[in-house]
């Protein structure tokens, strides 16, 4: 008799975007030429002098262990940057730098859940978010957001369904897989709700500079009064084209950065030193690249939204900020996973189902533009034809 994992680990799934591209890949092993449309990754090189920085610290022997809440240099850069960027004033003791965003949002919640806790997360949204509420026992409360309101969260609806129970609100925003925004009149909303309460506010802000028509992203972590109830979660990833480099932060009320510290300690230990010193170099170092990297996903945006309203029966939204669009194919008649697979068999075209993000993501589909404008074309050129035969 084999002995038996345990049961939360029966909770775990595939992520939809890692699912397709092996799905892909092995058709492209058989010959098929795809179109990569399904993985959330810059296409751009990690900027030289960050690439330079970490070279510098392995030649340097910075290839130690390190404080589990990662090096004061870029634990002091952060605060400077949050600092400024968030006009608050905190420090370097409400900072803790993770092995990626991942293990930030991981840390954000396994700090705050204790079984039986509800979690209110956007529907559709980051997948991790809702594996996470599952194997730590925890309610999901899903938080459905919608085209009509450019895909930000019905907060009459969230006001409706919090109680006392409420332990942890998620938020993410610029948004994965919609690339919406929630307005400050929105968050200016939920902090009335929560103010007087025991529940915290996990706000998930890994795109939020990438936002067009010179507009800046509404920030929950600006209100400095709700800096006691919040855990803000950010990364290197998206941002600096550091996908690979697995590098992320927290940023706590320092009445529980102990405790996190503690946490560290025993899941990692501490995050690479040398990827600490070129995220140190992301954060002091010049923005031309980045600003560089916004201004093309600006132009595949306008693009890629227009090509998209011009098939019959698709609408599109435009995204406000991040790298995705997600398009309404309800009028086809299809669910969202029928319509990602046929369009992956059919027209070569690897894109997303928008249930991959949640129940609420049917009748859409997600497409990444962090890819060539060439390829662009190219897949929505398919994606029209295969449609053209429905």
């Amino acid at each position: 008799m084999n002995p038996r994992l345990a049961k939360h680990m029966d909770l775990l799934k595939p992520e939809g975007a890692y699912a397709v591209l092996s799905k892909a890949q092995s058709l492209e092993r058989e010959g098929k030429d795809i179109i990569h449309l399904e993985i959330g990754q810059p296409d751009f090189p990690t900027p030289q002098h960050i690439v330079d920085a970490g070279i510098e610290a392995l030649h340097n022997g910075k290839t130690k262990y390190n404080p589990p809440r990662g090096i004061p240099e870029l634990r002091d850069a952060l605060a400077t940057y949050l600092n400024n960027s968030r006009n608050i004033d905190i420090s370097a003791q409400h900072i803790a730098v993770t092995p990626s965003g991942k293990t930030a949002i991981y840390v954000a919640m396994m700090s705050v859940l204790e079984k039986g806790d509800e979690v209110m997360y956007p529907d559709p949204g980051f997948p991790t978010y809702r594996t996470l509420i599952d194997v730590l026992g925890c309610k999901g409360v899903p938080m459905p957001l919608q085209e009509k309101s450019g895909f930000s969260f019905d907060i009459d609806a969230l006001e409706k369904d919090f109680s006392h129970k409420t332990k942890l609100i998620i938020l993410n925003s610029p948004s994965n897989p919609t690339g919406g925004v929630i307005p400050d009149k929105d968050l200016a909303r939920l902090i009335e709700l929560v103010k007087d309460t025991d529940c915290w506010i996990m706000s998930d802000e890994i795109y939020t500079h990438i936002v067009y028509d010179a507009n800046t992203s509404p920030s929950f972590y600006k209100n400095s009064d709700m800096h006691h109830r919040t855990i803000l979660v950010d990364g290197f990833s998206k941002t600096y084209s550091m996908t690979g480099w697995r590098l992320g932060y927290v940023a706590v009320p320092e009445s529980i950065i102990n405790q996190v510290d503690y946490l560290l300690t025993h899941m990692v230990g501490c995050t690479a030193t040398f990827t600490q010193y070129a995220g140190l170099a992301a954060v002091t170092g010049p923005t031309d690249q980045l600003d560089a990297m916004v201004a093309e996903f600006n132009k595949r945006r306008d693009y890629v939204v227009e090509a998209l309203n011009d098939i019959p029966g698709i609408t599109c939204q435009i995204p406000q900020g991040a790298f995705y669009v997600f398009p309404n194919i309800s009028s086809y008649g299809m669910s969202s996973q029928k319509m990602a697979n046929y369009l992956l068999e059919e027209a070569g075209v690897a894109l997303l189902a928008g249930t991959d993000f949640g129940p609420h993501g049917e009748g859409y589909v997600r497409l990444s533009y962090a890819t060539s404008l060439e390829d662009l074309q190219q897949g929505i050129e398919r994606i029209k034809k295969a449609l053209q035969k429905i």
